[in-house]
């Protein structure tokens, strides 16, 4: 090293250190307004969250309503199932019933038929009986009153 001597003046040391100050200041103050803008879309991200946070909670809602009214219907789905073997049951049974009702039918039908029958038989047995009392009375009469 040479044994020179610079000197500065005080106020160009200071005008540099002003202007390095400055320099700084102007990059943390730039650093902050980038710090800023993220902060910004954080933010903007974070509000479209809980927008969609709320979108999604009203849909699950919505979900769970749907499910438990597909529950519901299956409940009912099978009480139907349930229902719909009784109606079975039901209808062999009715089947049956209708079977003996006609064979009843029928049977009513042939005695309303021979009941048609027995009263020209009664008819005619009593017209008998009662020409063989009228004939067997004039034969007595006739006989017992002649000599």
């Amino acid at each position: 090293m040479s044994g020179e001597t610079v000197t500065y003046s005080l106020e160009t040391i200071l005008t540099r250190i002003e202007g390095k100050i400055d320099n700084l200041q102007r990059d943390v103050n730039q650093k902050f307004d980038k710090i800023d803008e993220r902060f910004d879309r954080i933010d903007e991200r974070l509000n479209k969250v809980e927008i969609g946070l709320a979108t999604l909670t009203e849909k699950v809602v919505g979900m769970d309503k749907r499910l438990e009214k597909v529950e519901n219907e299956q409940v009912k789905s099978i009480g139907l199932v349930a229902l719909t073997e009784k109606v079975g049951g039901m209808d062999k049974r009715l089947e049956k019933v209708e079977s003996e009702q006609a064979t009843m039918i029928k049977a009513i039908s042939d005695l309303q038929g021979f009941r048609g029958l027995i009263l020209p038989i009664i008819v005619g047995a009593l017209s008998a009986t009662i020409g063989a009392v009228i004939t067997v009375a004039a034969k007595i009469f006739l006989i017992g009153n002649s000599p």
